[in-house]
């Protein structure tokens, strides 16, 4: 099975909050972890606004981050071209999604047809889930 993680599933796998051990879970089961490469500086600035808003002290932060960069690598990262944007861009008009949602959405829609294996889509966004489903993804639940 491949797992993308938006991510609001991805930074759960750092922070400890509600259904992480979910997130971590479908992760000690997946053969791939994927993601958009968006979402290494989304996850940064969850970080650093978690930290700035005292959910997570200096020292966690860094113990975060540090975790975070050593993972990176492991994960496959979709890239970003002229027919993800397109495919993003009619995504964000079908389904009212925000910017960024429609490019993780675009990019796991791309996984999905090139996979010959179940992709499981990660995300803890109501109305990206909503989107996810309609276009034939099994959730993570």
């Amino acid at each position: 099975m491949i797992l993308y993680l938006d991510t609001s599933a991805l930074v759960k796998l750092y922070v400890e909050e509600e259904n992480s051990s979910t997130v971590e879970h479908a992760v000690s089961k997946a053969k791939i972890v994927a993601t958009h490469l968006i979402a290494y500086v989304e996850a940064q600035a969850a970080f650093a606004r978690l930290c700035r808003e005292s959910v997570i002290s200096e020292e966690m932060l860094e113990n975060i981050q540090a975790d975070f960069e050593k993972d990176w690598p492991h994960y496959m990262k979709i890239g970003l071209n002229q027919s993800l944007l397109e495919r993003a861009s009619e995504f964000a008009k079908a389904f009212a999604l925000k910017a960024y949602d429609s490019l993780h959405l675009a990019a796991a829609d791309l996984l999905l047809k090139k996979a010959n294996e179940e992709v499981i889509f990660g995300c803890f966004d109501k109305k990206l889930n909503q989107a996810a489903k309609i276009i034939g993804f099994s959730l993570l639940s």
